[in-house]
């Protein structure tokens, strides 16, 4: 059974700020009539913002007063030091207060990394925080992948730990068994750089199912339920792959307006066309949570439009109402008590 839900959001950040998010809200609270909002950001701004009206008349939608902003361009530093009233930073101390389940933005990712690990503090036995986020495969499920930027020089530590959270999670999802994957050059045991070897000696003393290397394209095979790298490849991975779905979308629209008879192709292929769109549409991917915190944060695109930011509050709603926190809690303490040394 569904249960109540109150996300804080961070209603000023990303590129196109107030005209997106609180258009994304009202849909969201319209979809799903057991969450609330916390609307953080210019008191003033939200309230002359055309969406305000009918957020308000929901009554499921309260606005708290955050003064600043933390500007897309801002250093990391600048905004955790100089910005303690921005409304990222307040939008997640309602997650720390116990005021909010989770929270959402789509600002600055340096800012949103250190910002939110210094107000909700990383959980025992985690060292990095890890943004995760689910990428659709031909078995018509998806896969996992993480990191996909907050870290991009690792440890082996850091990517065994990454693929106990993404296990967690993926259970949390409803996954019985999750496969767990290194991404690398080769599924050979031999390949790959001292960094992923070293991880996967670790990954195979952890209490998880790990199945050992994948390679890139294995990821959109389905041949893993979570897949680990560090923060560069992960980033490069994810970049080129929304790149290459949008290229095959621009290129499908080229081909069916070159003629009148490829416009006639195109009207009885429509329905096709249009599930094949809404199969790529890399928007309802969006949101991609930060694994590791002692509270639910998820990023959304900073280029997204209202319908991937509606679908960033849902991973948000998701992630806490499957209690994604306590879960990865509990697998670090399994962890710990199988990895003790037994008694002389």
């Amino acid at each position: 059974m569904t249960s109540p839900v109150c996300l804080a959001v961070d209603c000023m950040g990303g590129d196109h700020g107030l005209p997106v998010t609180l258009a994304a809200c009202l849909d969201f609270l319209k979809r799903d009539s057991l969450a609330s909002l916390l609307l953080v950001g210019r008191e003033s701004d939200i309230r002359s913002a055309p969406a305000f009206a009918a957020l308000q008349a929901s009554s499921r939608a309260q606005v708290i007063h955050a003064p600043e902003v933390v500007e897309m361009g801002d250093p990391p530093a600048v905004a955790l030091r100089t910005k303690r009233q921005s409304s990222m930073r307040l939008a997640f101390e309602q997650v720390g207060l116990g005021h909010a389940h989770g929270a959402v933005s789509a600002g600055n990712t340096g800012a949103l990394m250190a910002i939110s690990r210094n107000v909700l503090k990383t959980i025992e036995g985690i060292d990095r925080p890890a943004i995760a986020t689910f990428i659709p495969n031909r078995s018509g499920s998806s896969t996992l992948m993480l990191d996909l930027g907050a870290n991009v020089d690792c440890t082996a530590e850091h990517l065994a730990q990454f693929g106990l959270m993404g296990s967690a999670l993926s259970m949390a999802m409803g996954v019985l068994q999750p496969r767990v994957a290194l991404l690398n050059v080769g599924e050979e045991v031999i390949k790959g750089n001292e960094l992923v070897k070293q991880a996967a000696e670790q990954l195979r003393q952890m209490p998880l199912h790990f199945i050992g290397n994948v390679e890139g394209n294995d990821v959109f095979k389905g041949a893993a339920d979570v897949v680990v790298c560090d923060g560069f490849v992960g980033n490069v991975a994810l970049k080129t792959s929304e790149g290459v779905a949008q290229m095959l979308g621009a290129f499908l629209k080229e081909e069916f307006r070159r003629g009148l008879f490829s416009r006639l192709a195109a009207l009885i292929a429509s329905p096709v066309l249009r599930a094949f769109v809404k199969r790529v549409d890399h928007r309802r991917y969006n949101g991609a949570v930060l694994l590791g915190l002692r509270g639910v944060v998820v990023k959304s695109h900073g280029s997204a439009d209202a319908y991937g930011f509606r679908h960033a509050l849902e991973r948000a709603a998701e992630a806490a109402r499957h209690r994604l926190v306590q879960r990865i809690s509990e697998s670090l303490a399994e962890r710990s008590e199988l990895l003790r040394p037994s008694e002389p």
